[in-house]
């Protein structure tokens, strides 16, 4: 798969929000359209994303997660590499959130309709609580909003 790689700096949006700014060039060489699902490569950290086009500019997000494991911060200038990412793409649902959504179909449903982002969101969130109380709110509060 074609790799294409570009100088850009990291940008702040907000407080806390980071993104990198993608050259229309290289999107329109990835062939997926204006919203192409990407591998992102910084420094030694590779994580899996998609380029949204806000203001007709193309960015993608950088978590503090994945800034954290880049080792960037905003305003550094970084050489990004992205590859088309074509697999499939899952979200490992913890064991106690997928119980419940068993026990309730319309969660379930809703859940299943939800876009892969959505669910990662909601997966993370149950899987990042240390305390079981806190896991279980989480998943209360999810079954909730699903039903």
């Amino acid at each position: 798969m074609a790799r294409h790689t570009f100088t850009t700096t990291v940008e702040l949006g907000g407080k806390t929000a980071t993104g990198l700014r993608v050259p229309a060039d290289v999107v329109e060489a990835l062939g997926q359209g204006r919203k192409p699902q990407v591998t992102v490569t910084i420094g030694g950290h590779t994580y899996r994303s998609t380029v949204a086009v806000r203001d007709g500019v193309f960015l993608l997000p950088l978590s503090a997660a994945n800034r954290e494991a880049a080792g960037v911060a905003a305003g550094d200038t970084v050489e990004v590499a992205l590859e088309p990412d074509l697999a499939e793409r899952t979200v490992e649902v913890p064991d106690d959130l997928a119980a419940a959504l068993e026990q309730n179909p319309a969660a379930r449903a809703a859940f299943t309709a939800l876009s892969y982002s959505n669910q990662r969101q909601r997966a993370e969130a149950v899987a990042a609580a240390k305390q079981p109380a806190t896991r279980a709110r989480r998943i209360e509060k999810i079954i909730a909003e699903l039903s």
